[in-house]
């Protein structure tokens, strides 16, 4: 029964956008055939994620580990909150498991983002400000967490240098947070846009953690300049 509900949710969820076709731009028509084509797109509305994204962080998670049951995570650029979804999962901060340890995701956005279980969201927050820090101290254990994840962009403005220098700007600013709330021997996960500046990126995380790799994971789209710094066991101390 509920396999032929999503059956038919996705039929309609097809022809509901087929009908949209003939009222967009070319461009616009372009995005929403790619939509349609994208095994992760349906997949996404299969399982429930809130958007194709999701898969990107199960696969890095299914092959490096990252999310623990019993760990926190904090969740940069949260919305519309897929991320979070996986990380609740991995981490069991819903407590779906009860031979589980519970853990804890902390998610932070621009944005508002809808209630989701075993999830606190800070909305309309700015992640680089020092106030979203220490409200962010107060709702982690021990004010400390294991992981750091991002999947935040900035509003592309159709230049490719300065989209690409504004991410990387916003990356590093993940460092200033990681000294405040990373747990020696913790991980971050950023995504960043392939560029000149990725080197100088890719330098300064490696002066914070023993090891950074670079992560192209199958769900990023072929043709997309997107990469994740994958950068582990995070060796400088908390502030006090």
């Amino acid at each position: 029964m509920w396999r032929l509900f999503l059956q038919r949710r996705l039929v309609h969820s097809s022809c509901c956008a087929m009908k949209k076709l003939k009222s967009k731009t070319g461009a616009e028509q372009r995005w929403l055939l790619r939509q349609l084509k994208d095994p992760y797109v349906k997949a996404s509305h299969a399982q429930s994620y809130r958007c194709r994204s999701a898969f990107k962080l199960l696969e890095m998670d299914d092959k490096f580990r990252l999310l623990q049951p019993g760990h926190t995570v904090v969740d940069c650029g949260a919305a519309p909150g897929a991320w979070s979804q996986v990380a609740v999962q991995r981490v069991n901060s819903s407590g779906a498991d009860p031979d589980s340890p519970r853990g804890t995701v902390v998610g932070i956005d621009l944005l508002n983002i809808p209630r989701l279980d075993g999830t606190h969201f800070l909305c309309s927050r700015d992640v680089t400000d020092p106030a979203t820090h220490a409200e962010l101290l107060e709702l982690l254990p021990d004010r400390r967490a294991h992981a750091i994840l991002s999947d935040m962009a900035p509003n592309a403005s159709g230049f490719r240098d300065m989209d690409h220098e504004r991410l990387v700007t916003l990356c590093l600013s993940l460092l200033k947070l990681a000294d405040e709330v990373l747990r020696p021997g913790g991980d971050l996960l950023c995504k960043y846009w392939d560029g000149i500046l990725a080197r100088k990126l890719q330098e300064e995380l490696s002066k914070a953690f023993d090891n950074v790799r670079i992560i192209k994971p199958n769900a990023s789209r072929k043709d997309s300049a997107e990469l994740y710094f994958l950068a582990r066991t995070y060796r400088k101390a908390i502030k006090r």
